[in-house]
């Protein structure tokens, strides 16, 4: 039965496109054939529809209801709005604080936050989601976070202990929560131009269960990716053991690796959890078994170490097979030219968060502070693709927004000179990017595609308001 979109815009001057059986069967201007239904599309624009290539759809839907302290300008802004919603008998989720915007350029204390908390489970991540503030209530959920790496007597928790902390807050939603998160966030996707979604799950991050029920949502949503970070077997359904398979950490939190200390902070280099021949050896495994293999790689000395990994696996699988596997890296923020074009043979796929510079970059920024001169170097976008990297963009929500032409804007505008995309460099990294870094094809609207698109009420380069958002044939958001 086929569906004919008319009166729209669309690339090459078509205004309409049919649609049979989850597939674009025509494109043009006047459609020789009848079609059993038609769409009048009043002029709106016509793209292709939006891949996020890495989020936490329960972390971010649980921001729909909980605590969002994005826009918190002080340590006291911080307090006052925890004082407000803290309930004694239910756990308060937050997240989006970030020190370095604050005049104290501190976080609370452990007995400031307890303070106002009165007594109630508060978990609240930095907005890196690398480390995190949590209440005595929520500690005492957590015993093995006393002790464990990256464990502070009365500041935030990072590396192990965050874990124990997140698992404990994680533990406290029921599965009515779980699920309210989990369709808010995809419906909020959809609503957003937005057709798939990579979800990047493990168990220091969400859990199998979260992951399980998060691949078994159905009716009219995105589609959902699945991507587990772990070693060892992967859980079921999932593409690959990739994502946030942890490297290292973030730099806002300074546990990003680092091969000179961090300029803020110099007596650290921040963390490193995976060596080099562990890297290779999980590589290599994915590899015979036919499934994607990615890490998540931030600071400089944990991508020397994923490079030298992928070094060591190719002795094994050779250049060939593993080029040919499309495994892919998570964020790699501090890359050299030498390492761009070793991953670039290695046919390793970028999957990236333009909004990381747009929230962080330039010489007032977050990466300026924690890193010095070395922040220049960082999220080289125009250095990737130009030696032969595919890029998919992402949000990495709730770390940043999800926003598609925000990032599409962050990539184009990026505040060093020298690592801008091209418009149509940046919307492909965010739509056939998406598909390619999840092995297949897509983004592009032409006849014999997927009908996978989204409607516009304006022109693509002013950031426009989505108006239907449609994935193979059947629309997930706006009139059906």
């Amino acid at each position: 039965m086929t569906t004919l979109y008319s009166n729209g815009r669309l690339d090459g001057g078509a205004t309409a496109l049919a649609v049979d059986a989850g597939q674009v069967t025509w494109l043009g201007t006047d459609y020789p054939g009848q079609a059993a239904d038609t769409v009048d599309l009043a002029g709106a624009s016509v793209t292709p529809a939006f891949v996020d290539a890495h989020v936490h759809a329960t972390s971010a839907g649980l921001l729909r209801t909980g605590l969002v302290l994005t826009g918190t300008e002080s340590l006291s802004d911080l307090l006052d709005a925890v004082r407000d919603r803290a309930d004694t008998g239910v756990l308060l989720w937050g997240h989006g604080w970030d020190e370095t915007r604050w005049p104290e350029n501190r976080p609370p204390t452990r007995a400031e936050l307890d303070a106002v908390a009165g007594g109630a489970a508060v978990y609240l991540s930095r907005i890196d989601v690398h480390s995190a503030l949590a209440s005595s209530a929520l500690v005492d959920l957590a015993p093995g976070a006393r002790g464990a790496a990256g464990w502070s007597v009365d500041g935030p928790l990072a590396q192990d202990a965050h874990h124990h902390v997140r698992r404990a807050a994680l533990g406290s939603i029921t599965p009515a929560q779980r699920e309210d998160a989990q369709l808010a966030f995809l419906r909020h996707a959809a609503s957003m131009g937005i057709a798939c979604v990579h979800e990047c799950a493990g168990p220091d991050i969400s859990g199998a269960d979260d992951l399980a029920d998060l691949l078994a949502r159905s009716g009219d949503l995105p589609q959902v990716i699945g991507y587990w970070g772990a070693l060892g077997e992967p859980v079921p359904g999932v593409l690959g053991q990739a994502g946030d398979l942890f490297v290292d950490g973030a730099f806002g939190s300074r546990t990003a690796a680092l091969h000179a200390p961090y300029t803020d902070a110099p007596d650290t280099t921040g963390a490193r959890y995976l060596s080099a021949r562990q890297i290779a050896d999980h590589v290599v495994a994915c590899t015979e078994a036919g499934r994607q293999a990615g890490f998540h790689v931030i600071g400089d000395a944990a991508v020397t170490e994923v490079v030298a990994g992928f070094r060591l696996a190719e002795k094994v699988v050779g250049e060939e097979v593993l080029a040919a596997a499309g495994h892919r890296l998570e964020h790699l923020e501090m890359v050299t030219d030498e390492q761009v074009d070793e991953l670039a043979r290695l046919g390793v796929i970028a999957s990236v968060q333009p909004l990381f510079d747009a929230y962080w970059g330039g010489q007032d920024g977050m990466y300026a502070q924690r890193l010095g001169d070395r922040a220049a170097a960082l999220n080289p976008f125009a250095t990737l693709a130009a030696r032969g990297v595919t890029l998919a963009f992402g949000s990495d929500a709730p770390v940043t927004a999800v926003d598609p032409w925000a990032t599409v804007r962050a990539a184009v505008e990026h505040k060093t000179r020298g690592s801008a995309l091209t418009w149509e460099q940046a919307f492909a990294a965010h739509t056939e990017g998406g598909w390619r870094a999840a092995r297949t094809t897509g983004g592009r609207l032409a006849v014999g595609a997927p009908a996978t698109f989204a409607v516009w009420d304006g022109a693509p380069r002013t950031s426009p308001r989505c108006l239907r958002t449609v994935l193979n044939g059947t629309t997930i958001y706006g009139a059906r």
